[in-house]
């Protein structure tokens, strides 16, 4: 049998959404009422439930940049001190601390104690204890709340990162990048709303990471994170071909869009609307773009201040590049440094790593504080979970889910703060114990948005970024 198409079969017959076909299918009584019902379908399969929508709260912060320490930082070489883990150095771990627990590459060894590889020092009038491999973040230690409570669920890299950045370790679930542009938009009409950078960094063994991560799941995909690369053109053929002028490619994306159009109103996908939408934003960045990476008019002491003259593919660019896309209206920006996974030597690897790190993530926070953005520019900085107080190998340290560190300046946290604590060995968190999806709750919360009221009905469940679990915001190191 032929599998050829007649050619008098018009194209929307062979491209028609369930939806489309029983919307068209109202000729009856009976199908003018389910068309009426699939037309409202329709209209609400991708808007925020009756409940949600923009500004729930009034937002303290505009956009968030995420300094994201891919490979799980030590919280015991930068913002946790453990002078009883010092004190215990190549002892036996206590049993009653580890019995039970879920370990990752340490299971059936002796577990012994392996003290912090650095000192700690006060830094700031707020005296926050910090290790001494960062002193350019403890020049700002008094922009900082160091929440030292935090915990997950998943101990193994890739399913921390989907648990972190989207909820769930569900593939197929939105980032939270993409819930943020959904339910708030974008001020910027030229750039994405959610850009992702990465960085792999020389300190550690490279941490992989996917795309999957900054996803738009379920939603329209127009509000997935767009990947700018760190060195080159950040976006690719984002530069007209030789011979194709600015008003040839306005009047081919003109035709593209109307021939979109005439496909939609036949189909009824709403994939066509973003791809129409994104030809659209694509012609717009090829003017946005050029001048977003144009730093000429960036002063010497601005590279000084980051440690980079940009364009390098280094963090410290990334950086730079985050501040300028801040100012230009992304909402929600993240800045991946990929060389956190310190199995074994720890010490060598992290004094690397901190010096790739320390400046630039320090010189945003003071950079954004000088240009008046830190008051309504939430900056985190934190990995997928921390490291073990017990030694791999003896000069390493395994992943650890039951306590670790992260660190939040600016869009309305307090700053010179402490919240929560591990024990006195640094394994579990005692006390403010905080999950993540407290700690995106709060993000949400920050923004504007009540994480329990922003939801899609999606395969006949209401998802929310925070899930069914009870989920709370920190209250206590909000200004």
């Amino acid at each position: 049998m032929s599998n050829r198409v007649p050619n008098d079969v018009p194209i929307r017959s062979l491209h028609s959404t369930r939806r489309s076909f029983l919307g068209r299918a109202t000729s009856s009584v009976g199908g003018l009422a389910l068309g009426m019902l699939l037309r409202a379908e329709s209209a609400d399969a991708f808007a925020p439930s009756a409940s949600s929508g923009v500004a729930h709260l009034k937002p303290r912060a505009k956009r968030v940049i995420h300094l994201y320490m891919a490979g799980g930082p030590s919280h015991l070489e930068t913002f946790d001190e453990k002078p009883k883990l010092m004190a215990m150095d190549g002892q036996p771990m206590p049993e009653s601390i580890t019995k039970g627990q879920q370990i990752a590459q340490l299971q059936g060894q002796d577990l012994k104690c392996f003290a912090p590889q650095f000192s700690f020092k006060s830094f700031g009038q707020s005296g926050q204890r910090i290790s001494s491999l960062f002193p350019q973040l403890g020049a700002v230690a008094d922009e900082l709340a160091v929440i030292r409570s935090m915990k997950t669920e998943q101990i193994n890299h890739d399913p921390a990162h989907m648990l972190f950045n989207t909820g769930s370790t569900i593939t197929g679930r939105p980032s939270m990048g993409a819930w943020l542009t959904y339910g708030l938009g974008s001020e910027s009409q030229d750039l994405p709303g959610f850009v992702v950078m990465t960085s792999v960094g020389k300190g550690g063994q490279a941490q992989p990471i996917a795309a999957r991560q900054w996803s738009a799941g379920f939603l329209p995909s127009r509000y997935q994170g767009v990947e700018f690369r760190s060195t080159g053109d950040p976006v690719l053929y984002v530069g007209n071909p030789p011979g194709v002028s600015p008003q040839l490619q306005r009047t081919t994306i003109s035709a593209v869009r109307g021939l979109n159009q005439i496909h939609h109103d036949a189909v009824d996908d709403p994939e066509i609307l973003t791809r129409i939408a994104q030809y659209e934003l694509a012609f717009r960045m090829q003017t946005s773009v050029p001048e977003l990476m144009d730093l000429s008019n960036e002063p010497q002491s601005t590279f000084e201040m980051y440690g980079t003259q940009g364009g390098d593919g280094t963090f410290a660019a990334n950086c730079l590049l985050a501040r300028r896309l801040a100012e230009r209206g992304v909402k929600f920006i993240q800045v991946y440094h990929r060389a956190w996974d310190h199995h074994g030597e720890i010490k060598k690897s992290m004094e690397i790593t901190a010096r790739e790190v320390d400046r630039p993530a320090a010189a945003l926070i003071a950079d954004l504080r000088q240009r008046g953005m830190l008051d309504d520019t939430l900056v985190l900085i934190g990995g997928e979970f921390g490291r073990t107080p017990m030694s791999q190998g003896g000069t390493g340290r395994d992943h650890h889910i039951a306590g670790y560190s992260y660190a939040l300046a600016g869009g309305g946290v307090q700053g010179g703060i402490s919240y929560g604590a591990t024990d006195e060995l640094g394994y579990h968190a005692v006390d403010n114990v905080t999950h993540i999806r407290d700690l995106q709750a709060t993000i949400l919360h920050l923004m504007g948005v009540d994480h329990e009221r922003m939801s899609v009905r999606f395969q006949g469940l209401d998802i929310r970024l925070t899930g069914v679990e009870k989920a709370h915001v920190l209250r206590s190191i909000l200004a």
